[in-house]
């Protein structure tokens, strides 16, 4: 029984790093393109938020992912950046990790999912005004308008893939 726990603990730690690894890459890719930090994020990588939907244990390897890249990002400073933009990830995953499975169908937590990251940004907005002097209420509407497309149409493609990977599953396989 404890090697079937062990194995188990194991594979929940492996998903999850290959899950910040995949939000490292997919944000690293964005950055390259100018797309993954200041006023437009165009992160490609928000759409792994979407696993919060299917499991709530995913949440360490989306809030990891978040922490790397903004170590990574040379575009802001770290100080601001890491408490910001991992504090913005832990409080929507958390607030979508308690509502979500309370509602009776996958559309409808995503849409949850994309609106709760797509209110929060206002915290990466605020970080921006306050690292960059960028005006509040434009920066909000741009990081906001940024998140929701992102979420937006990343949420079938995370549902097409949890039809093939079933992301619910995968932690306990």
């Amino acid at each position: 029984m404890t090697n079937a726990r062990s194995t188990h603990a194991l594979r929940e730690i492996v998903v999850n790093a290959l899950i910040a690894a995949l939000y490292v890459v997919l944000t690293l890719v964005a950055g390259a393109f100018n797309l993954a930090s200041v006023a437009v994020q165009f992160r490609v990588s928000e759409g792994l938020n979407h696993l919060i939907v299917f499991d709530k244990r995913y949440i360490w390897g989306i809030t990891l992912g978040v922490l790397i890249a903004d170590l990574l990002d040379t575009h802001t400073p770290v100080l601001l950046n890491v408490p910001f933009g991992v504090g913005q990830t832990i409080i929507s995953l958390l607030l979508v990790g308690y509502v979500a499975p309370r509602l009776p169908k996958l559309w409808m937590k995503m849409a949850l999912n994309t609106i709760v990251f797509t209110i929060s940004m206002a915290l990466i907005a605020w970080m921006l005004h306050l690292a960059a002097g960028l005006p509040f209420w434009w920066t909000y509407l741009s990081t906001a308008v940024s998140e929701a497309f992102i979420m937006a149409i990343t949420a079938p493609i995370m549902a097409a893939v949890d039809r093939a990977v079933h992301f619910s599953k995968l932690l306990d396989a």
